[in-house]
């Protein structure tokens, strides 16, 4: 069995490599490309069994065609969303895909956590200061975070770890989750979307990017936030409609911007363009605002993360191989899982 795994970076490898020999020794070999799958790259997938592939790959009907014209089966996602695959198109194929639906939401959840801290306090702006000689805390007041309303939109995986962050620094808890359990009534209140939204001064995104949700934050839904207050993104890009925040921050409605992720982050993020000019007008005018604090897409971004990626994507490898039920297939016997579109698909 041979893998072919594109998007790979240097810890990929590593932490692909050493899972492989650790626990899956005999299971398959291994060929990294740095590149991105495309329509363009998939011939880099010839003589492959199965493929691997990242977040800001494209799996759309032709890359699909191309892949299983070309002898793959099977189709390895090493992250939770699916909503950059046909999945439509790869049931009519017979492709074999799963996904790593959980992998250290800590991670995920301290990360947004930790760019709301970064924001509010300003802690970035006064590191440049201090480097440069600069003592003067004029302009660096924060707001106590113990206290204020947060809103998480989705009490998945994500967001209860979320949750439980911010209960932990007393903060009022509200959510928005039409799928949710029961398990984040101990921490504050579920409620529809337009309360979360008319009363939380941080409002924080943990949901999938679905036909529902893409744009789920858009000029009406800005509109009736509370006034000044802060927004965070540390799930998918297409949540939000960026033109509409561009809006909402210069007419001061929006008090701040955290984000991770970018809907047009694919030709952009996980690669060096330090030495470039970066022609996408929206993301430069974003990072020109001083209350805007923007990553690139590495929430998830810890050794305990990397290691369980590497052991789900290889054991969802394994259970293909050997023709056991894998419970993470979103393609299973013939029929795309409900979960694919709108059902209740949690992170």
């Amino acid at each position: 069995m041979k893998l072919a795994v594109f998007s790979a970076k240097s810890y990929d490898r590593t932490y692909l490599d050493e899972v492989l020999g650790q626990r899956f020794p005999q299971l398959c070999s291994i060929e990294y490309h740095a590149f991105a799958l495309s329509e363009e790259t998939v011939p880099l997938a010839q003589g492959s069994d199965a493929v691997c592939v990242f977040v800001n790959d494209t799996l759309d009907e032709r890359v699909l065609g191309a892949l299983h014209a070309g002898g793959i089966r099977a189709i390895l996602l090493r992250c939770a969303g699916f909503n950059h695959v046909d999945l439509t198109t790869a049931e009519t194929l017979g492709l074999f895909v799963a996904n790593v639906p959980a992998y250290s939401p800590e991670a995920v959840a301290e990360f947004a956590v930790a760019l709301i801290q970064t924001l509010n306090r300003k802690t970035h702006r006064a590191y440049n200061r201090v480097r440069e000689g600069n003592f003067n805390i004029e302009g660096l007041l924060g707001t106590t975070l113990h206290g204020q309303t947060v809103g998480i939109v989705g009490v998945g995986r994500i967001g209860l770890a979320a949750a439980r962050i911010f209960h932990g620094f007393g903060c009022r808890l509200l959510a928005y989750d039409p799928f949710a359990g029961p398990e984040f009534g101990q921490y504050g209140t579920l409620v529809d979307l337009d309360r979360l939204l008319q009363e939380s001064n941080i409002v924080s995104l943990h949901c999938p990017l679905t036909a529902d949700t893409r744009h789920l934050i858009n000029e009406a839904t800005l509109a009736r936030m509370k006034p000044g207050a802060m927004l965070v993104n540390t799930s998918r890009g297409g949540l939000i409609e960026s033109a509409s925040v561009i809006q909402a921050l210069k007419s001061r409605r929006l008090g701040g911007l955290a984000l991770d992720v970018y809907e047009a982050e694919g030709e952009l993020f996980y690669n060096d363009h330090s030495g470039e000019i970066i022609d996408d007008d929206i993301l430069m005018r974003l990072m020109t605002f001083p209350n805007v604090l923007i990553c690139g897409h590495q929430g998830f971004f810890t050794r305990e993360a990397l290691t369980e990626i590497a052991g789900v994507t290889l054991g969802n490898l394994s259970d293909f191989i050997s023709g056991r039920s894998c419970p993470n297939s979103l393609v299973t016997e013939g029929h795309v899982l409900v979960r694919r579109d709108t059902a209740p698909v949690r992170l």
